[in-house]
């Protein structure tokens, strides 16, 4: 006091504590009052003076008295401060305590192998740490502390709390980032803007998935929409904020900062960044070389199939066609002859196919008109077919384009265009009966309906034709004699009222008989096909008629069909490429579905407007997207750190600008980031970082406790490539690292809360730690990683991969201070409460783990067995004893219950109680 002012002199103190004393009476105000406006924030150089907005120092190392204790650097900073204070360090703890806590703090699990000795080896402490550092448990340790950070979770929040099943890739990101020591700061950059810097690679994209991963209603009202947008530009801007550069941004939104010099006009320029920036679901190849290895495979297959086609046709095919056309067989002929179109009219997109059928693509009207032309052989023609067919491109395969595969068929009209004198002069053709393979009823939905001048009603083929290949058939009244060139022009009205309901494949054909087979398929060749075949037997030697006559011979051939089917049915297969729904955060990406789109919801507007008060209805100007003027120096533009935009680039890229702002190693926004992280490591190490405020590195946050120190390890940090496993190495082979938590009270009289480091605290493992440990010694833990999360409370893989549901989160987590994942979370509390107690002496799953912990003894000695699993050490004689005695009092009381297998009972009671100690949930 006074608020960003030097103290008070002792005196002033006194004086004013005097004041308080005698009831603290005035007379006039306490401060000054101006009654002139307060105008806009003006960030000035005393504010930069601040220690978290100043260039990294890089400081000496400094000189100790106690230079044998000091292993590192790190150490010379730590003892310095302890000297100055007069207190000393704690030495080594023993081996087995140094190996489970480098275990528990590396990978979250118990460690494997432990030593009795009482001091461990240097070069086997290194080695140690390099083999958990390389372990893939390391990965999904440390991404666990991150999603803490990065508030994430798989399902929206709040009442509706609808799940977001493709979310988890984000998960996958950070432990393979971890596993791959990726460098930090492209570990920020990729999470900001990974679609920017990195657009082909999967990877960058799901680590995208950071944008997306807070809370959003998803019950709106339109009224709702503009103010929920900026919630989102927010939840973006204040957890960049906090997780990157430890300042409490958000608080400017609604009024410049109370604290912090971050005035509202930087807010609102930090959120424009994100303006445009949504939640999407893309498919993305996560696994590349298995997917170029089908490809290459589908290739080779191709082409053998296709050379068994070729050679077939150049060889075998064309001996039997040519003894065919020596031939005196006769012409085919089939009960239907498909017509093949001229041209189509329609308000849809139809596709010819290669039966002449035509295919429904792209978008279709929710009514539509199809007018089909076509040349027709010369010949009576008594009656048109229409079939209907399914295609696996249409909804439940078809045959219409409605949501439930259905179509009505309102109306349908046929007329013969006659070409005379270069005119075309239409005829109608009546027709007078309509038969089906299946109609929907024998009323508005029948076939029947179809030519009964009734805009609604028509052929409809639901309650059994859905999925199926349908036809229907139409006689002329009068039989069309066809004996001057034309056209027939069929025109089908699809007016039914529900939307889509239109054909989505069709076929149409005509026959002469008189009384014409109502069947799918058992189409002859078309007009032209026929006329083809009839000159080429009459030694026609044109070559589009030989093509087209050869065409329909090989398709008679059963050998051409066997190896045609097996080329199209491999192609329809396909390669195989397996592709991965994957929830990532862009520009220019489809819209995530919610239920507020069904209203409208815009998703983003296109532009960002600075509020006065956070008040979408007081709009003070549309703002660009800017930096934090406190962590630049005055004068500084961002195009600075602007990017090049590609040409085929579908975003702005401000958000790879405020990510190359961010990691920038020579300007203070990089060196706080690196500040930042370096103490986040520190704190997971420790318990405490060197500033106890992780998430806060602002006026209101903690001073370090060791500036100097923190300064280094940044300025190292950044020196070396941003490389997170070289600084967990770093730290562990301190001596301050490797102390005892031995206690002296004389030491805690000058340094209570141990914030000098002069030995180590004891500390609870986290809710994920205590269970995993539980799963790793009854020998249950599913080692299997990534994939989606459950929300299965007797799942065996790890605690990281629960599914984060905000509105259902796991009991047993809960009961261990797992956190809300609603807002980011730098530190977890740590509370101790009863029924983390009964968690262990009464869940099913506690019971569970114990039984197959027991079950996994060696049978000649359990209790030491016992022992070794659960703390890695061997039980001293007291332990012994009271186990021996626990055990027989156990099978006893069981024996007299009658209870089957009392000896094994009693050993799962005795695996239970060591679950419930404090030496299993404690590392020191």
């Amino acid at each position: 006091m006074p608020f960003k002012k030097p103290k008070l002199p002792s005196d002033a103190i006194k004086r004013i504590g005097d004041w308080i004393d005698l009831g603290a009476p005035y007379d006039a105000p306490l401060t000054d009052v101006s009654s002139e406006p307060k105008g806009p924030m003006v960030v000035t150089d005393d504010d930069r003076n601040f220690w978290s907005f100043q260039p990294l120092s890089k400081p000496q190392v400094p000189e100790v008295t106690d230079e044998a204790w000091c292993r590192t650097d790190i150490d010379r900073f730590i003892l310095a401060s302890l000297e100055a204070n007069g207190l000393t360090a704690n030495p080594d703890a023993d081996a087995r305590t140094l190996m489970r806590r480098a275990a528990f703090g590396l990978v979250g699990l118990p460690a494997q192998n432990t030593s009795d000795q009482a001091a461990l080896d240097d070069d086997v402490w290194e080695s140690m740490i390099d083999e958990l550092l390389a372990s893939p448990h390391y990965g999904e340790r440390w991404a666990r502390h991150w999603m803490d950070v990065a508030r994430f979770a798989e399902s929206y929040g709040y009442e509706q709390d609808y799940d977001r099943p493709h979310a988890y890739h984000y998960r996958d990101f950070l432990i393979k980032a971890f596993n791959a020591d990726m460098p930090f700061d492209q570990f920020v950059r990729w999470q900001l803007a990974g679609d920017e810097f990195a657009p082909n690679d999967p990877l960058a994209k799901m680590a995208t998935g950071f944008l997306g991963a807070g809370v959003f209603p998803t019950q709106l009202t339109e009224a709702e929409f503009e103010s929920t947008r900026y919630d989102e530009l927010d939840d973006m801007t204040a957890t960049t904020g906090v997780a990157f550069l430890g300042l409490s941004v958000g608080c400017a939104r609604c009024h410049d900062h109370k604290f912090d010099p971050i005035p509202t006009r930087d807010y609102y320029r930090l959120a424009a960044t994100f303006t445009k920036t949504i939640r999407s679901e893309i498919e993305l190849d996560l696994d590349p070389d298995a997917n170029e290895n089908r490809r290459l495979e589908f290739a080779e297959k191709s082409k053998l199939l296709t050379a068994a086609i070729n050679d077939y046709e150049t060889g075998p095919l064309r001996v039997a066609f040519e003894a065919w056309l020596e031939s005196h067989d006769e012409l085919p002929s089939e009960d239907w002859i498909v017509l093949a179109a001229d041209r189509i009219e329609s308000n849809g997109t139809y596709e010819v196919q290669a039966d002449n059928s035509i295919l429904a693509t792209g978008s279709s009207p929710n009514q539509n008109t199809i007018t089909f032309y076509a040349t027709v052989p010369q010949k009576n023609l008594t009656a048109l077919r229409i079939e209907a067919l399914t295609d696996p491109s249409l909804p439940r395969r078809g045959p219409g384009l409605a949501g439930n595969g259905n179509f009505v068929l309102s109306d349908l009209s046929v007329a013969f265009d006659r070409t005379q004198n270069g005119k075309a002069t239409p005829r109608k053709i009546k027709l007078s009966a309509a038969n089906a393979t299946h109609q929907q009823n024998t009323a508005d939905l029948s076939v029947a309906a179809s030519i009964d001048d009734h805009p609604t009603t028509g052929w409809a083929v639901d309650f059994g034709g859905i999925g199926k290949d349908n036809a229907a058939v139409f006689t002329f009244a009068e039989p069309l004699l066809v004996e001057e060139s034309g056209l027939l022009k069929i025109e089908m009205r699809f007016d039914h009222p529900n939307p889509k309901h239109v054909l989505g494949r069709l076929r149409l054909s005509v026959t002469g008989l008189p009384t014409p087979p109502v069947v799918v398929g058992g189409t002859g060749p078309d007009a032209a096909t026929l006329a083809a075949l009839d000159a080429v037997r009459n030694g026609s030697q044109d070559p589009e008629q030989l093509k087209t006559a050869l065409n329909w011979f090989k398709s008679t051939q059963p050998a051409w069909t066997t190896l045609n089917q097996s080329l199209a049915d491999h192609i329809a297969k396909g390669a195989g490429v397996k592709l991965t729904k994957v929830q990532i955060s862009s520009e220019n990406v489809p819209k995530l579905e919610h239920h507020a789109n069904g209203r409208g919801y815009p998703h983003f507007y296109e532009t960002t407007h600075l509020l006065d008060r956070g008040d979408v209805h007081q709009k003070q100007g549309v703002v660009k997207s800017g930096l934090l003027e406190v962590l630049n120096a005055d004068g500084a533009d961002i195009s600075e750190w602007s990017l090049p935009k590609p040409e085929n680039a579908t975003t702005d890229f401000s958000r790879a600008t405020l990510a190359t702002w961010l990691t920038d190693p020579n300007n203070v926004s990089g060196q706080l980031v690196a500040r930042v992280i370096v103490n986040r490591i520190w704190q997971h190490h420790f318990g405490q970082g060197l500033v106890a405020t992780p998430n806060d590195f602002g006026f209101q946050g903690e001073r370090p406790t060791h500036p100097e120190l923190l300064d280094w390890l940044a300025a190292d940090l950044i020196d070396n490539g941003w490389k997170l496993k070289r600084l967990h190495k770093q730290i562990m082979l301190s001596s301050v690292y490797r102390q005892s938590s031995t206690f002296h009270s004389d030491r805690s009289k000058l340094d209570p809360d141990n914030r000098l480091l002069w030995r180590r605290t004891p500390r609870r493992l986290e809710a994920e730690a205590i269970r995993d440990s539980m799963l790793a010694v009854s020998g249950q833990l599913d080692p299997t990683m990534y994939g989606p999360g459950t929300l299965d409370v007797n799942m065996k893989r790890r605690s990281i991969y629960f599914f984060v549901k905000r509105s259902k989160l796991i009991p047993m987590m809960m009961l261990f201070d797992w956190p809300e994942h609603l807002v980011s979370i730098g530190q977890r509390s740590t509370t101790t409460i009863a029924p983390q107690a009964l968690m262990f002496m009464n869940s099913p799953q506690g019971r569970r783990h114990a039984t197959a912990f027991a079950a996994r003894l060696d049978t000649a000695a359990p209790i030491a067995d016992a022992y070794q699993l659960a703390f890695g050490r061997a039980p001293s004689t007291r332990e012994s004893e009271l186990a021996e005695a626990f055990l027989r009092q156990q099978i006893d009381v069981y024996s007299q219950a009658k209870i089957a297998n009392a000896a094994e009972a009693a050993l799962t009671d005795f695996c239970q109680t060591l679950f419930s100690m404090n030496e299993f949930i404690y590392v020191d």
